[in-house]
């Protein structure tokens, strides 16, 4: 909005025609995205403790987050809200993948809020059952997906990590069910891993990170080529929505750092991980994403294991699940966890980042 109507002057004002650079307009809209992001949240941390919205805390999880219980909680708000607004003045709103990773943004933070709401309101946690989570993030999915169909030349090929020729076609009919599995899982992941105080942002900046790269190299048509990676003509705007995302996460960590003065909440998971998820459908690098986001999938995964290996054999791999629990019951300090985490996760990154290349 504010970048149409800026570059709208570039034949008066030559100077403002650097705004026709995805580059240029990324490193605004992480300025803007942090800037925006500190200011606001001391008064939301205020807001949202003046209305006794505070974090809940589960009987099961470790004894030592019993003292987390009453720190406000619904900080994704913050997240979401400054990404939104920076991208929507910085990004050309013409572009229609723009709009397809805001509405899943969106669209997931509400489903995310009315968790948090409903777990404040019934207590001890009771919020969307996992059935109901799924249906609406699903529903959300299904909606982004075939809204993407409805635009002509988006490719049902999928790129293949390390292998320059491989390139298998899932048609519509394969496509989009592959598509919303891709968006709906990568939203649980994050929420899965967002445990531990800065924990899930850390991985969350790392992955949009390595996507702000994707999605700049397959919207820009000589690196494309260059590199033999889809080029999807207009992908290149994620890039700003990427910037803004980093930022803002950025922003919330500086007051989610332990000790914690503010909780993101499933209102900034679900939608975080929505929002990566569908980032990595539309760079047309999705195989790429359990290696970038290793973190978030390692956390997945551990649930998961743990859940049906228990239902099997009444026995437990993990002393607790997700596995960031399991290490702080073998006694690391939440810190050296967290610390731990994110170092595997840059690790991740620069790897997924390497399948430009080693192909």
């Amino acid at each position: 909005m504010l970048y149409l109507w800026l570059f709208s002057m570039h034949g008066r004002y030559p100077a403002l025609n650097v705004l026709r650079y995805e580059t240029f307009r990324s490193v605004l809209a992480a300025l803007a995205a942090l800037v925006i992001s500190l200011g606001l949240g001391p008064l939301l941390i205020q807001r949202l403790r003046a209305a006794r919205i505070g974090q809940t805390i589960r009987e099961e999880v470790p004894q030592t987050h019993l003292k987390k219980a009453g720190t406000p909680t619904m900080g994704g708000l913050l997240i979401v809200s400054s990404c939104v607004l920076v991208t929507i003045l910085l990004g050309d709103i013409a572009d229609h993948y723009l709009w397809i990773a805001l509405f899943v943004s969106l669209s997931f933070g509400a489903i995310g809020l009315s968790d948090d709401y409903l777990k404040l309101k019934r207590g001890k946690g009771k919020g969307l059952t996992e059935t109901q989570k799924l249906v609406w993030q699903f529903g959300c999915a299904l909606v982004a997906t075939v809204w993407l169909f409805g635009f002509e030349g988006f490719s049902t090929n999928l790129t293949v990590p390390f292998l320059k020729r491989v390139h298998p076609d899932l048609h519509w009919w394969g496509y989009i069910p592959f598509a919303m599995i891709v968006i709906v899982f990568s939203s649980n992941a994050v929420n899965l891993t967002d445990g531990l105080d800065g924990l899930a942002i850390g991985p969350v900046m790392t992955v949009g990170f390595c996507y702000w790269i994707f999605t700049y190299v397959a919207g820009n048509l000589k690196f494309a080529h260059y590199l033999e990676v889809p080029h999807v003509d207009g992908v290149g705007e994620i890039a700003i929505f990427c910037a803004a995302l980093i930022a803002s996460s950025m922003g919330f960590l500086w007051f989610n750092a332990y000790p914690a003065s503010m909780m993101m909440g499933d209102v900034g998971a679900l939608a975080l991980g929505g929002a990566l998820g569908t980032v990595a459908v539309l760079a047309k690098q999705e195989l790429v994403l359990p290696l970038a986001g290793g973190v978030f999938v390692l956390e997945a995964l551990s649930v998961i294991l743990q859940r049906y290996y228990y239902k099997m054999t009444h026995r437990r791999i993990f002393r607790m699940a997700p596995i960031h629990h399991h290490f702080e019951l073998a006694g690391w300090p939440e810190t050296v966890v967290v610390t731990r985490f994110w170092i595997i996760s840059i690790v991740c990154a620069l790897l997924a980042l390497s399948t430009l290349k080693l192909r």
